[in-house]
């Protein structure tokens, strides 16, 4: 196994891991959750999908890793405490997704990636980007798939404390993340694999289970037991050993995409 590469593509900090041998490989590009693990490097090392004949290149999220505020998440939690909804969870998606075409171009002129389409994962809110990406852009994507993700931004909003009081904004922004709603866009882009903990926030889990329901032939439901929302412990910044649950996911990510690529000619079938 190589060594993770760190940098930054057009202001987005990554960790990759590069595949084994030499030339040019696919791409894999995953969001991480803003639960644990809260960082590129700490979802890295929770599912780094090892054996994989493709870079899987970490994006780090809006002010997360090496994007934190004075090396801490209190200005994030500040910004939950002044609008869970258009202050935090909104924006984040918002900024993800949309940087993400550019730093993208840049991955493409850093690493030996192959032109082809690529793979989108992403975990928890990382997981609302992945789905835009595939809803809302153009970008080739041979596969995505997400896990415990944030099918439904309302959904999403109702885990916190309170009822957010939503007005005509608020509801149109929180309505353009429901994936559940633009499950056609995303069924046209790519096969989509939905892992969800049987842990899992209730509602979340429900989200994910009616994405399935609503992406038909286009989607695979991997349901892994005693899997809660976070993949790793707390704090969840650093890499860290990766737990049972989350090694039964990268397994399963494994087999999912290097499926994906072999069917596409792109690999040879696993052994």
């Amino acid at each position: 196994m190589h060594p993770p590469i760190t940098g930054t593509a057009a202001g987005v900090p990554f960790t990759a891991l590069p595949p084994d041998g030499n030339g040019t490989a696919p791409l894999v590009v995953t969001w991480h959750m803003l639960d644990a693990p809260r960082s590129d490097a700490a979802f890295a090392a929770a599912l780094p999908m090892h054996g994989l004949p493709a870079w899987r290149v970490h994006l780090g999220m809006p002010m997360c890793g090496a994007r934190m505020v004075d090396g801490g998440t209190t200005a994030i939690v500040e910004l939950a405490r002044q609008d869970v909804l258009m202050s935090y969870l909104y924006p984040f998606v918002r900024q993800a997704s949309e940087e993400f075409p550019a730093a993208l171009a840049s991955i493409r002129a850093q690493l030996p990636v192959d032109d082809g389409p690529i793979g989108v994962l992403g975990a928890s809110l990382g997981g609302a980007v992945a789905l835009r990406v595939l809803a809302g852009t153009g970008i080739p994507v041979f596969a995505g798939a997400v896990v415990n993700a944030a099918v439904r931004m309302r959904s999403v909003v109702a885990l916190f404390p309170g009822d957010y009081p939503y007005d005509e904004e608020s509801g149109k922004a929180a309505d353009s993340l429901d994936f559940v709603a633009r499950a056609g866009l995303v069924a046209d882009r790519a096969p989509l694999l939905v892992v969800s903990g049987e842990l899992d926030h209730p509602g979340l889990r429900a989200d994910a289970l009616d994405l399935v329901d609503a992406l038909g032939g286009r989607a695979e439901l991997l349901s892994v037991p005693g899997l809660a929302h976070p993949l790793a412990e707390e704090p969840g910044i650093e890499p860290a050993p990766q737990l049972p649950p989350a090694r039964a996911v990268d397994a399963g990510l494994t087999r999912w995409f290097w499926r994906r690529l072999a069917d596409a000619g792109r690999i040879r079938p696993p052994r």
